[in-house]
């Protein structure tokens, strides 16, 4: 038996909810192909790199493809949940299992500040510093570029993000995904 797999009190309490056929693999294989799909899981590993005394990976994976579609493992968690609730082991309303993937749209790593928005920013940070915004020393801000009066097409104001020591009035450091000010 390999370090986590499953002991022989636990595999008395999960052996009844596998299945096993008349003509399907012997319950020492049922165990070991159940230890391997642990091993897969709590590894975060590839089906292939599933180590050999578990069985052939196709098999580890066949076998966990079909009880999944048969609802298996569901069934073994309520069944495990109800027996330690009977037990006084664990209290329902503990019992809780999630797995949340959270996706950021690609312009979410951008920034877009309406000019009015801006001129409030910095209003704001000029009256909690007591100092006007250039004067203020550089951490991360936000500077307003003004193009060439004689060059403006368009109505709007833009903004530039500075990394700390930069200038917005000088070549410099380009943040990645950010479009260049002077393009457009």
């Amino acid at each position: 038996m390999a370090r986590f797999d499953v002991t022989d009190a636990e595999w008395a309490l999960i052996e009844p909810y596998l299945p096993v056929a008349a003509t399907g693999p012997l319950p020492r294989r049922v165990r070991d192909q159940f230890n391997g799909i642990l091993w897969r899981f709590r590894t975060g590993s590839g089906w292939r790199d599933v180590p050999e005394r578990y069985g052939p990976w196709s098999t580890l994976y066949s076998r966990f493809n079909g009880w999944a579609k048969a609802g298996v493992f569901q069934g073994l968690m309520e069944a495990l949940i109800a027996e330690a609730a009977s037990r006084g082991q664990v209290g329902l309303e503990l019992v809780s299992v999630d797995s949340t993937i959270v996706r950021a749209h690609q312009e979410s790593a951008g920034l877009a500040i309406a000019g009015e928005t801006l001129d409030a920013l910095e209003q704001a940070l000029t009256e909690e510093k007591g100092a006007p915004l250039p004067a203020q020393p550089p951490v991360l801000r936000v500077m307003r570029r003004r193009s060439h009066p004689a060059r403006m097409t368009r109505t709007h104001r833009r903004a530039t993000i500075v990394a700390p020591g930069g200038d917005a009035g000088r070549p410099g450091r380009r943040w990645p995904g950010l479009a260049d000010p002077e393009a457009g």
